[in-house]
Formats: C-alpha cells, structure tokens, sequence
C-alpha cells in the first residue's frame, strides 16, 4: 500500500499492464509509469521517484473486527460479481508457471514469502516457517526484528524487538494460555499484545515499533529485491 502524493501532486492510478508478473501503474496526471512491488516510478516524466508505503496488516477478518469493531469493510461491486476472482485463486496461482525463476534450494517460485527491507538489508521470511515457528527473533543488518504470529494462527506482524522507553534490544518469548498476551520480553518480564502493546509489566502502556513488511511470491521478491537473503538459509 502506497501514499499517492508525489511532491504536491496527489497521483490517481489505473492498471497499466504486467511487468515481469507484477503490477504496473501509469499515473493520469503525468503518464509515468510504476511498480506496484517496489512503488518506484519506472517510466515517464517522474521515473526514479519512490512512493511513500503506507503501514497496513493482511489480517483474517475475526481478528480485525476484534481489533477494530467500529471498522467498516468495503462492499463487493454486483455489476463487476463476474470480474472477481474464483475464491481458491492462490490455490490455482500455485499451479501458473512463472516467467521468472531463481534457483534457491527447497524454494519454489511460488513460495509465499514475507518481505522486509530495513537497516540497508533485505530477507525473506518463508510464511511457512513463520507460521509454524509463532515467533521469529531475528537480526536485519542493525535492526533487531520480532516477527509474530497473531491469536488467530494466520495473521503475522513485525516489530522492532527493542524496549521503546531505553531502545535497548531484548528477547521475546511466546506465551501461551493467555487472554489476550501473546509475548513476554526477558528484560523487564513485560507481557505484549499482537498490537505490540505491553498490557502488565514494568513497560505497561508502551507500545514497539511497527516494522513493515511485503507479503509476496518468492520469484517477485527476488526479482525485485536481488540483494535479499532468505531466512534460515546461507547465501
């Protein structure tokens, strides 16, 4: 998710085409043309431009409503029902060959990935481990990262694994048989929330750094993203 302003520009975006099976975008107030993955203008008058992301969670929809009660949702179009796609769409996406393909042992194209770019580094988390694992502690160049696992065992978020009152690092553990604390940190013995929120605890009331993230292919990552490393495996 990208800001649409551009300087003093506020852009509106059309699908423009498929660049290497990724979105691309042109722009109707200059005609340049962007990447949806990157968010990077490629072509046209404001090309080498970058969008600003915006911070947004893919979350299933119990988790969300219990988060955000007074939230609306946007309602399905009747007149463009046919347009939608098939509710098993990822399942048949698995199976359409890619045009592109990097060889990374037991990581097929397809592979669903999380995608963090910070501290001057770039990882791919497989989903798959992430949410088998509930809790990665990980290291992205200097940036101390906890990716986590929600109440609901599907959606994940990342923070920045450092108190917010001293931004010292500290390690976090998953707890389990809790209402509503899903973490607990080593330093101050603090319990978290999947907001990232400490709700008992010395830290009580403080709240960790959002780190954001790119669910994607694995092929468009790494297409993207040629420096990234992957989690769990050596370069």
């Amino acid at each position: 998710m990208w800001k649409r302003e551009v300087g003093e520009l506020t852009l509106t975006f059309r699908l423009a085409g498929i660049n290497n099976q990724n979105f691309l975008m042109r722009d109707e107030q200059t005609g340049t043309f962007w990447q949806q993955i990157s968010g990077r203008a490629i072509a046209g008058p404001l090309a080498g431009r970058q969008l600003d992301l915006v911070t947004s969670d893919e979350l299933t929809l119990g988790l969300w409503k219990a988060e955000q009660p007074a939230g609306t949702i946007l309602g399905d179009s009747p007149r463009d029902a046919a347009r939608y796609a098939a509710k098993d769409w990822e399942a048949k996406m698995q199976k359409t060959p890619t045009v592109l393909s990097y060889a990374e042992p037991g990581l097929p194209p397809r592979t669903l990935v999380v995608g963090m770019h910070a501290a001057g580094a770039a990882r791919a988390y497989p989903q798959e481990t992430v949410l088998r694992e509930k809790l990665v502690i990980d290291r992205l160049g200097s940036l101390p990262l906890a990716i986590v696992v929600g109440p609901d065992n599907r959606s994940i978020r990342a923070f920045r694994a450092e108190l917010p009152a001293s931004g010292r690092p500290t390690e976090f553990y998953r707890l389990t048989g809790e209402a509503e604390a899903i973490l607990i940190d080593d330093a101050t013995g603090s319990r978290w929330n999947f907001q990232g929120c400490a709700l008992a605890g010395p830290a009580a009331g403080a709240c960790l750094d959002r780190v954001d993230m790119i669910k994607d292919y694995w092929f468009d990552w790494r297409h993207y993203h040629p420096d990234t490393s992957v989690f769990g495996r050596a370069r």
